[in-house]
């Protein structure tokens, strides 16, 4: 726990080795976990989501600026693609975001998706942890931006910001379910661009058409983040919607389903591990080989290894 305990004495060297070993689920790390655990609950979890091109690092680069500027301590962690075929990233967000990497309270964590899909990598969950349990006061994810699938990041955020912008023929895009759906506040980024007004105001007719009666409905904000216009807006927007789930009771059921889905997510995992381990690859092999042959179908299967996992 020696990492753990220098982390929550304010070490960044610790926080920023935790999340390594985090990412290469290193021997030893479940413990670290465990002793932070205790620490964390306590940051304003903001996701900054949208398609690629929309600006979504130099928005994030701004509000971290204008966090900081209100004395919070700001974490951010950035998603970037990984390669099918390199398995690596260019985790070009750290590059983006070096004018603020020096600032002694901003803390920033560029990571590979490692082929995960939703667009958030495997630890970024436990990465989100650590910067909480260090101290940073809010906390923002920006995930890979790889378009309407990316509805992960509203189970990890209690606030979600999807990044739309004029100008790239996204507007089938914002119709379809998920993002639409997730959000809780939209920014129309690059604002400057011809085609903004008619943006916003579709956005606002769909948001109308929903038919369901929300308690909070997604403001639509313009911005043009490299001039940081519309950033004390988008920070005022932020605020108001956390205030708004703390006073609404919706904070804590939505911190219950996040814990909920987090704690069967890991219990599969487990399990699988644990059904790999007792049964051994060559059994699960002649299991594959059968369904290839198709002398047996999937689901039966997959039943009956549960069965004699049961009874090993």
């Amino acid at each position: 726990m020696d990492l753990a305990q220098r982390l929550l004495n304010g070490d960044r060297r610790a926080a920023a080795r935790l999340i390594t070993l985090i990412e290469n689920d290193a021997d030893g790390v479940e413990l670290e976990l465990r002793h932070i655990h205790p620490h964390t609950g306590r940051a304003h979890i903001v996701g900054v989501t949208g398609p690629p091109g929309s600006g979504k690092s130099t928005l994030v680069k701004e509000l971290a600026r204008a966090f900081r500027a209100c004395g919070a301590t700001v974490g951010i962690i950035a998603v970037d693609p990984t390669s099918p075929f390199t398995g690596g990233a260019i985790l070009g967000d750290r590059v983006r975001m070096q004018d603020i990497g020096s600032d002694p309270g901003v803390f920033i964590r560029s990571m590979a998706s490692r082929g995960k899909l939703g667009g958030l990598a495997r630890a970024t969950g436990d990465a989100v942890k650590v910067l909480d349990a260090f101290g940073c006061q809010v906390i923002l994810v920006e995930t890979v931006g790889a378009g309407q699938g990316e509805v992960n990041i509203a189970r990890s955020a209690h606030t979600t910001v999807v990044v739309e912008v004029p100008g790239m023929g996204d507007e089938i895009q914002m119709i379809k379910a998920g993002i639409l759906e997730i959000a809780d506040v939209f920014v129309v980024n690059k604002a400057d661009r011809s085609g903004v007004d008619r943006v916003v105001v579709e956005l606002e007719a769909m948001l109308a058409m929903n038919g369901q009666p929300r308690a909070w409905v997604p403001p639509v904000l313009k911005t043009v983040a490299t001039s940081g216009q519309g950033i004390p807006e988008l920070t005022d927007a932020l605020s108001r919607h956390l205030e708004h789930l703390q006073g609404s009771g919706e904070l804590a059921r939505r911190l219950e389903d996040n814990t909920l889905r987090e704690l069967l997510e890991v219990a599969r995992e487990e399990f699988v591990a644990e059904l790999w381990r007792q049964l051994g690859a060559a059994e699960i092999a002649n299991v594959t080989r059968a369904i290839l042959d198709r002398r047996i179908d999937p689901r039966t299967a997959a039943k009956q290894l549960v069965k004699r996992f049961r009874g090993s």
